[in-house]
Order: C-alpha cells, then structure tokens, then sequence
C-alpha cells in the first residue's frame, strides 16, 4: 500500500488534472506516479516541463537504458518496472539488453558509455572525472548531450525517490531491484 494517497483523476487538485488527463491521452492511462506527483500541481508541472524537454534529447532508447540504470542504482522497483515495460514495448529493447543496462552496460558500443557515464554521474552524486568526461565524449557524445545525460539521471532519480518515499504501487508488471543483484 503506498505510503502517499493515489488521488483519482477526479480527486486530484484542480490545476493538475489538465496535466495528468493530457497525460492519459498520451499515454492511454495515468499511471500512478503522475497521479503521486499531481498531488502538488507545482511538482507536476515541473516535473513534465522538464521530462517533456528531455523526450526531444537523445533517442528514446538511450533514454530508456538510462532510465534503467537509474533505477538500478537507486532500487527503485516502481521505476524498474515501469521502464522494463517501456524498454520492451515502446523503445522494442530485448530482454538482454535491459538486463545489461540494469548492469550499467549495453550491447552498443556507444550506448555503453552513455549509460555507463549515468551510472558514475548517480553513484558519485556528480563528482566524475576529466576521464570520465573523455570517455563520453570519445564515444560521439556531444557536450551538450553530457548535459541531457546528467538531465536523465536527475528526471529519474526524482522520480526512484518520490516512489521510493510514497512506496508508490506499482502499476506495471512488477520487477524488483533485488532480482538483479
């Protein structure tokens, strides 16, 4: 049971309900960690102003993996759930590789070094190296592009932590952080 009440869309405060009924058109649902969010309409605005800018960064496999590792990282099982789900349904990634990027890695060379730099950026709470940096970079990785990946890591961590504070109920078919350990 979540620690944070799920409002219904009909009982989310006034100014998030556009938001989150925008969001169940997109989407075909509003899963509940919109609805969590919803609760402050401010968050929420934030929140998909900021993960609305991001969608237009990288490519949505990219952002996936890196959304993975993340939640890895952060043991957040609603999250892996939800982007195991959107790993394989939306951004079509194999079983295989959402495994290695729980691991931190890809099967693509360039993809690696992309989740592989999230990964340190999360763990190290930003404090990477000039060769960690280079490392990126030397896979194709523009500077602005470092500056989406560390937008990944926070849209994300956010979100592992909102869920892992709200104990959010998982509304996707389940993964537990554990499993992978």
């Amino acid at each position: 049971m979540s620690r944070l009440t799920i409002p219904s869309l009909e009982d989310a405060p006034e100014t998030s309900k556009p938001i989150l009924e925008a969001i169940g058109k997109q989407l075909g649902v509003v899963p509940n960690l919109y609805r969590v969010i919803g609760k402050s309409p401010t968050a929420l605005s934030a929140f998909t102003s900021f993960q609305g800018a991001l969608s237009k960064t990288l490519d949505v496999k990219t952002r996936e993996r890196i959304a993975l590792a993340i939640a890895q990282v952060n043991g957040c099982d609603y999250c892996l759930s939800a982007h195991t789900y959107l790993g394989l349904n939306l951004a079509k990634m194999s079983p295989q590789e959402i495994s290695l990027n729980r691991k931190g890695g890809s099967g693509d060379a360039k993809a690696q070094a992309a989740v592989n730099f999230a990964v340190k950026v999360a763990r190290e709470h930003g404090r990477v190296s000039a060769a960690d940096i280079d490392q990126v970079r030397d896979a194709g990785f523009t500077e602005a592009q470092i500056v989406e990946i560390v937008g990944l890591v926070v849209e994300n961590t956010f979100t592992n932590y909102l869920n892992e504070v709200a104990q959010t109920e998982i509304d996707f078919p389940v993964v537990r952080a554990a499993a992978e350990a």
